[in-house]
């Protein structure tokens, strides 16, 4: 059985929450993620669009909001864990999977995954990149438009840019 949730949990989650209105019905969202086997925290919304791929594990705290179209894209051996009292705006999007640097013949070589991890009380700007590898701390912020790349980000800092560096601390 867990098996055959595993095929269509994404699928299910993602048609549930295109069915719903955008910025309502969160405790129903909730309630169905959760039984589908995410693990969303008490008073999380998660708004309209977000989109579910992978099989990795997804964590999502207390009193968190999803903004809307966010796109969380998760390896069956990564995760992506969201603490508590977060923000994550509109179009971010959280990928666990990249590739090394291959040959001449293919420079996208062999796949691997790395978890995301974003601490307590964070907040990630409208259409940031998130990318495998990342662990942002406590209270921190992502400005818009940037992308994380691997690495430990400290807490109470402000990260912009491509590739996103600390700016200062907050």
């Amino acid at each position: 059985m867990n098996r055959l949730l595993d095929l269509f949990k994404n699928p299910l989650a993602n048609f549930a929450i295109a069915l719903l209105p955008a910025t309502r019905c969160f405790g129903l969202k909730r309630a169905l993620l959760n039984a589908l086997g995410f693990e969303i925290g008490v008073g999380c919304k998660i708004t309209g669009g977000v989109k579910f791929y992978g099989r990795g594990r997804i964590a999502i705290g207390e009193d968190t909001w999803i903004g809307l179209g966010c796109m969380f894209i998760v390896a069956p051996d990564a995760e992506i864990v969201i603490g508590s009292r977060c923000d994550i705006a509109p179009r971010v999007i959280f990928h666990t999977g990249s590739h090394r640097i291959g040959d001449g013949q293919r420079r996208a070589g062999e796949g691997y995954s790395s978890p995301i991890t974003i601490a307590n009380g964070s907040w990630i700007g409208t259409g940031s990149v998130v990318l495998g590898g990342s662990h942002v701390g406590s209270a921190s912020i992502l400005a818009a438009g940037a992308t994380l790349l691997a690495g430990d980000y400290p807490a109470d800092t402000l990260l912009a840019g491509v590739p996103a560096t600390v700016k200062r601390a907050l």
